[in-house]
């Protein structure tokens, strides 16, 4: 029993922030937020809109994008480090929403690893016949949690929603690998007391090379080559991390997602967002082989190599 995605969905807010906009709250410019980061602007959800809003529009685009009913899920996960409340968990809320009556639910918080640690378990129980098609969603209300006058961490972060359905593939699709990863005595060089706090040189080092470590040994772990990728989803989180992560796989630059100018830093949401956007834009075919890793509070990293198609 293969188990790959079927389905996938997103929600942006409406809101755009620029560079511009952020000139005017705080000592910082569009040219330097740009050049360090590769962000040009971030979507900011209104007061009203909670994450499991922005997770339940994505989950509902996911559901129908593979054609399950909401009574046909058995299990949801959600990655994020901003639920609305500390309990009842996004997860359950959203099976409530959705109506997904025979599905269990938790979140699952491994900040900007969330996702790549939710679709790894999510392939355990569907491979294990526990499941046979599992919700996993990323979704972060980041701007909630972020000090709007710290020029170093407010310049990166947006909000925003991405969903895939996981269900049972043919032979030779969907997850072949994953790695996944952590270091706890990391965690005080990026963690949330109020606000997000950040050592931004302590946070770089490390993903620069976890990113690309964590690359390199998925694909080992598939028995494959930097030569079989087709393409490359890292984390939107600097876009300096993201081309290290690139280089470390000698892959050309046609062969990366790059949403960071978009979207800016989502944490859980990010990679889920840039499938659904490479899926729409017919960057993602039946049959290429796809790397997904992130990083993130923690520490925490992840990687998976996927064969896509059902």
């Amino acid at each position: 029993m293969n188990a790959g995605i079927i389905g996938v969905g997103k929600y942006i807010p409406e809101r755009v922030m620029t560079n511009h906009e952020l000139e005017t709250m705080m000592d910082t410019s569009d040219e330097w937020i740009r050049t360090r980061t590769g962000i040009e602007e971030r979507r900011i959800a209104s007061d009203d809109v909670d994450t499991s809003d922005m997770g339940y529009e994505a989950a509902k685009q996911a559901l129908d994008d593979a054609g399950i009913r909401p009574e046909e899920v058995d299990m949801i996960l959600v990655a994020t480090v901003t639920p609305d409340y500390s309990f009842p968990s996004v997860a359950c809320m959203l099976q409530a929403k959705l109506g997904c009556t025979h599905a269990s639910a938790m979140d699952v918080s491994a900040a900007c690893a969330g996702f790549m640690y939710a679709v790894s378990t999510a392939k355990q129980f569907i491979e294990t016949q526990s499941c046979k098609h599992i919700l996993v969603v990323g979704v972060e209300k980041l701007s909630k949690i972020t000090d709007w006058s710290d020029r170093n961490t407010a310049v990166l972060f947006g909000d925003g929603a991405g969903a895939v359905v996981m269900g049972p593939v043919s032979e030779g699709r969907g997850v072949l690998s994953f790695e996944l990863g952590a270091d706890g005595t990391g965690g005080k060089h990026l963690y949330h007391d109020q606000y997000i706090q950040m050592n931004g040189r302590e946070v770089f080092k490390f993903a620069v090379r976890q990113m690309g470590e964590s690359s390199v040994k998925v694909l080992e772990k598939a028995g494959l080559t930097k030569n079989d990728v087709d393409l490359l989803i890292p984390h939107q989180a600097n876009i300096r991390i993201m081309e290290a992560a690139r280089q470390r796989l000698e892959l050309p630059e046609e062969k990366m997602s790059k949403m960071i100018h978009k979207y800016g830093n989502t944490s859980s949401a990010s990679i889920p967002m840039v499938i659904a956007d490479e899926v729409e834009a017919g960057r993602i075919k039946d049959d290429d082989l796809v790397v997904m890793v992130g990083f993130g509070g923690g520490l925490t990293w992840g990687a998976i190599a996927i064969r896509w198609g059902r």
